[in-house]
């Protein structure tokens, strides 16, 4: 268990998972990429984020993804309040 961990495989699991998510909103619920990209996006980031950490990548492989999902999930946001 501990070389899931160690390799980055355990977050490699998770974003395939979320890949699966998003194909499975996109197709079987008729959700645009747009929407499915905005809701899952941030997670994907985040998710490589941890994988960098995991791997022991230097700090901006760490930071990058982690910033780049903030404004994502800001813009998601602003279009589900717009929604309502």
């Amino acid at each position: 268990m501990a070389q899931l961990f160690a390799s980055g495989h355990a977050a490699d699991i998770v974003l395939g998972v979320l890949l699966l998510e998003a194909a499975w909103l996109a197709l079987a619920r008729g959700w645009g990429w747009g929407r499915v990209l905005g809701l899952l996006g941030p997670a994907a980031l985040i998710v490589l984020g941890l994988r960098a950490a995991l791997v022991g990548a230097d700090c901006w492989w760490i930071a990058l993804p982690l910033a780049a999902s903030l404004p994502l999930h800001l813009i998601d946001l602003r279009s589900r309040l717009r929604d309502h």
